[in-house]
């Protein structure tokens, strides 16, 4: 039984080095972060407040911005 015991010990440190050995290649095969764009312009949206990039702003009557179509019709009544 102790010879049991010793082996899966022996086995098991074995299994976690090598697979501690392998971890800074596979962290160092990850591709670079993409660089970040342009700044882009933020808006706020005439109902709630919300800040958004302008080009995912929905743009009402008299040029507001909007987050949602919900708010250009809850603002605008149409």
């Amino acid at each position: 039984m102790k010879v049991l015991i010793a082996l899966l010990v022996i086995v098991a440190g074995a299994w976690l080095w090598r697979r501690s050995r392998h971890l800074p290649a596979r962290a160092a095969a990850a591709p670079p972060p993409k660089p970040a764009g342009d700044p882009q312009p933020m808006l706020r949206c005439a109902c709630c407040g919300l800040h958004l990039p302008a080009d995912s702003a929905i743009t009402g009557r008299n040029g507001r911005a909007y987050c949602c179509p919900a708010h250009r019709q809850q603002t605008e009544g149409g």
